[in-house]
């Protein structure tokens, strides 16, 4: 596998791991210092005081776990455990291209999280690191020997020293204290919320296997699709039961970086329990979209448009299905599920309107936000002005796992969405946190049915499927086995879609917190409610 293909599964499963490396690279102090052009040592100023560390001291803890008198200080207010975690982290390599990387840096999206860092990260004449930041990763990722790793990454800094903006720095980890604590308050608030809903409910037996495959054979169908109005082509798997009648369908929308395979498990599994699965493929913002960054086709992660071109082709997919598979599905029956990019696809087809008037108020560029989502939802602002309809009545229900919201959509656009909907989040999600993004916008939905999964320690990267060309992640970004949510999802997305567009009430009772305990692992803990008051904390 080349280089550029592992940078394309990176990011397949999200942004983090590329940007892990760029932010361990840069915040932590740590150098060592060839004679002339790389940092010699860390500066911090507390007003008019300043404190240094050297890059030597800091390279001797890194390497060989010695604590020199200057780092001492700083070590001093670290658990063990928390200096081991730093020691590996420091040592910690990303496997991509000085190629790859550049096209990254260069793009759009690269250079604004080069201008939010470079502000914290500076060069030893006060001058903002953003061209120093870039010019050290690339050369580090070229480094043949060691390559793109923190320490080598401060090795190749174009300064003899690194400046830290005390004042930001401290900013920063507030506001960072504020949300991890504010994000603890709210998952206590959600499983206190569903031990309430437990004790309230009937006691009820789960003879159902939700988590196994069902009996029903089908067959995978690759459509390729052309809409000659947007000028866009991309293929379609529809996974087709073999029964007789009308069927029931589901839509499933991938994230940014993902592919149509991502999904397969879900979409077979509940293929066979009876319903149609049509998976697209979102030529803007999948795994080809991040090879073709990575080897210098394009020049963003995504393009704007594929704000409003992906849900135009979930609309454009089922025009095409209700015209040559008309008699096969019931088009009183349709459902979407979507992760992530998808799940924001899947709110916008659910009936939210993008808020251009909230994206100017906090697509702040002077105000950063180190919310990664926010790389995407800001893109909003780059659209012609246009009133965009992206819902589609045919919609039935929706299920949005891990979904981009907080800013593209507000409070009143929320509350537009009226069909049954369910949003998934995970308590360890660094790409669309957990509390902005999923358990806040799920508190602003009016719709009567509305359910909140909580995947304790789930990730960003919990509920992707795995394709043939992934490699490893470390297990902080992937999160516990992923196994455990592929079967809370199929589970869940089974009896959500029996209940609501199958009309099967017999599995109304496995969207509870009573059901979520007869499948619990402990690994993943899983919580389900059906509303939530965070004022009332």
């Amino acid at each position: 596998m080349t280089k550029e293909k592992r940078l394309k599964s990176f990011l397949r499963r999200g942004l983090s791991p590329l940007l892990l490396s760029v932010g361990c690279g840069l915040a932590l102090p740590i150098a060592i210092a060839p004679p002339v052009w790389s940092a010699e040592e860390i500066l911090l100023f507390f007003g008019p005081i300043e404190f240094s560390v050297s890059v030597e001291s800091l390279e001797a803890f890194a390497t060989e776990g010695r604590i020199e008198p200057d780092f001492a200080p700083y070590a001093n207010r670290l658990t063990p455990e928390q200096l081991q975690q730093l020691r590996t982290v420091l040592q910690t390599s990303a496997d991509v291209s000085a190629v790859a990387v550049a096209q990254f840096l260069y793009s759009p999206q690269g250079e604004t999280i080069l201008k939010q860092v470079g502000e914290l990260i500076q060069t030893r004449a006060e001058q903002p690191g953003f061209f120093a930041i870039r010019s050290a990763l690339i050369l580090a990722a070229a480094d043949p020997e060691e390559g793109l790793t923190p320490l080598n990454v401060l090795r190749q800094f174009p300064t003899s020293g690194i400046r830290i903006n005390s004042a930001r720095a401290f900013e920063l980890l507030n506001r960072i204290s504020r949300i991890i604590n504010n994000t603890q308050e709210a998952i206590a608030a959600i499983q206190r919320q569903a031990n309430t809903e437990l004790a309230a409910a009937n006691l009820a037996d789960f003879p159902l296997d939700l988590q196994e495959s069902g009996p029903v054979t089908f067959r995978r169908e690759t459509l390729r699709l052309n809409d000659p109005d947007r000028d866009r082509a991309f293929p379609v798997d529809l996974y087709l039961p073999q029964l007789p009648g009308s069927l029931p369908l589901v839509v499933i929308s991938h994230g940014l970086g993902s592919e149509r395979a991502s999904y397969a498990y879900l979409a077979t599994h509940l293929a066979s329990h009876g319903f149609a699965v049509a998976v697209p493929e979102h030529p803007g913002s999948n795994a080809e979209q991040i090879e073709a960054l990575a080897s210098g086709l394009v020049q963003d992660i995504t393009p704007s448009r594929e704000l409003i071109d992906r849900p135009l082709d979930i609309k454009f997919l089922l025009d095409i299905l209700q015209r040559d598979y008309g008699d096969r599905l019931d088009w009183q029956q349709v459902g979407i599920v979507g992760q992530s990019f998808g799940a924001y696809t899947a709110l916008a087809l659910a009936g939210a309107e993008i808020n251009f008037d909230r994206l100017n108020a906090q697509c702040d560029p002077d105000n950063p936000s180190f919310n990664i989502s926010f790389l995407i939802q800001c893109q909003a602002l780059d659209l012609p002005p246009a009133d965009y309809d992206l819902t589609d009545n045919r919609i039935q229900a929706a299920i949005a796992i891990n979904p981009l919201a907080s800013t593209i959509f507000g409070p009143s656009e929320l509350a537009e969405i009226q069909i049954p909907l369910t949003i998934v989040t995970g308590s360890a999600d660094a790409v669309t946190p957990a509390l902005e993004e999923q358990i806040r916008p799920f508190t602003q939905l009016t719709t009567p049915e509305k359910y909140l999964l909580l995947l304790e320690n789930g990730t960003h990267f919990s509920a992707i499927g795995v394709t043939e060309n992934d490699v490893s992640l470390p297990a902080p970004v992937l999160g516990p086995d992923p196994a455990i949510a592929y079967n809370y999802i199929e589970a869940f997305s089974l009896a959500f879609f029996q209940t609501y567009i199958a009309n099967q009430p017999q599995y109304r009772p496995y969207l509870s917190q009573s059901y979520a305990q007869t499948i619990n692992n402990p690994l993943l803990p899983l919580a389900i409610v059906e509303s939530l008051n965070l004022d009332a904390e």
